[in-house]
């Protein structure tokens, strides 16, 4: 409807653009219960069709007070808070009040969000334009839009720290060289391995062959492109589950999961070996080096060592691996099984150690004297 009809107009003064300004989601009925006029905002919610010639109780359903069950009923329910809802939008809680018009012209009801606002604007695409300049609904709606706006920017800045100390954290893992694990990230890997009973691994000790040579003879920028190449064969040769680092200036860990057969880290440790011997061309000179391994297994041993004993294993075949004549790799011997019990004869207790010997003497001075 484009103006107001005479009787409204003479009761409050007022053009239908003004009152859709000062109420853009106004209701009035009419004294036969059927709607004379819809505010803007409410004829938006309601799908764009005009409400209006429909009767009052087919567009709202009144929700609180309760019993008010039809315009005679709502008229007496002048100044007081009223929850409602549109038919049409059954689950989106709206408030409201309504005034009865003198002359018999029917009742203007006024509607309201309230704290159904951010759902009603998403839902219907309602703006700032949709509501009266003093609606508090247009407060909440910059306090939403900043609330939404800090929001966004503090998810931002916690990826960003939460990405900040991942990387932190992973630099204070990694040797910056090699990009392999550093001695720290190694020793926290192979002392949880260790913890795990369940866990069986072999451990590879690497020491380059040659390296000084390099450094000596092509100098520091030579050896850390060596280094590099080390990096690069430990990831490529190593499965995905491995795990290999850097623990000193030409030291290396190789910790494999799940693999303990002898056959299979002698395997490992052999194709190491001819990988890094392949020479590593740096500004036209050739760089030549090998490695020595020592190996050893939690299979090895009967009960779980200590960190530093396992590594101390593991070094130990290391040195028996150069002493052989360097570019090979040697196996840490397994610990001898634990002797059998001897066995009890029936009836009997077992002999403690030394009894055979002092019967054997008793015997022999026997014969002595029978002689």
């Amino acid at each position: 409807m484009t103006g107001l009809p005479p009787v409204l107009d003479r009761v409050i003064g007022l053009s239908g653009g003004v009152l859709d300004t000062l109420m853009p989601m106004h209701l009035w009925v009419g004294a036969d219960g059927r709607i004379l006029r819809v505010g803007p905002t409410l004829r938006k919610m309601a799908g764009g069709a005009d409400p209006a010639g429909r009767p009052l109780f087919e567009v709202i359903a009144l929700r609180r007070p309760v019993g008010a069950d039809g315009c005679g009923a709502l008229a007496r329910l002048t100044g007081q808070r009223l929850g409602l809802v549109l038919t049409s939008a059954p689950e989106l809680p709206l408030r409201g009040t309504v005034a009865a018009l003198p002359g018999g012209a029917g009742l203007i009801l006024d509607i309201s969000l309230g704290l159904s606002f951010a759902r009603a604007v998403a839902e219907f695409g309602l703006t700032l334009n949709d509501f009266s300049p003093c609606d508090q609904t247009v407060e909440l709606l910059y306090l939403h839009e900043a609330n939404a706006s800090t929001m966004a920017l503090s998810r931002h800045l916690t990826r960003r720290l939460q990405a900040a100390r991942a990387e932190a954290e992973r630099q204070a893992l990694t040797d910056p060289l090699t990009g392999l694990a550093n001695r720290r990230a190694m020793d926290a890997r192979i002392a949880a391995a260790l913890a795990d009973p369940a866990q069986e691994f072999g451990l590879l000790h690497v020491d380059l062959d040659l390296f000084k040579e390099v450094n000596d003879t092509h100098g520091h920028a030579a050896g850390d492109a060596v280094l590099a190449r080390v990096g690069e064969v430990m990831r490529h040769q190593l499965r995905e589950t491995d795990v290999a680092g850097r623990v000193g200036g030409d030291e290396f860990l190789v910790l494999m999961p799940d693999c303990t057969a002898e056959e299979e880290l002698s395997a490992v440790a052999a194709r190491l070996i001819a990988t890094l011997e392949q020479p590593v061309l740096f500004e036209r000179r050739l760089c030549m080096i090998s490695a020595s391994i020592g190996i050893t297994s939690s299979r090895a041993y009967r009960r779980r060592p200590g960190l530093d004993a396992l590594l101390a294993d593991a070094d130990a075949a290391l040195y028996r691996a150069k002493r052989a004549g360097r570019g090979c790799y040697r196996l840490h011997a397994a610990a001898p099984a634990a002797p059998a019990p001897e066995p009890v004869p029936p009836g009997g207790h077992a002999r403690r150690r030394g009894d055979g010997d002092a019967m054997h003497r008793a015997a022999s001075r026997n014969r002595g004297g029978a002689g």
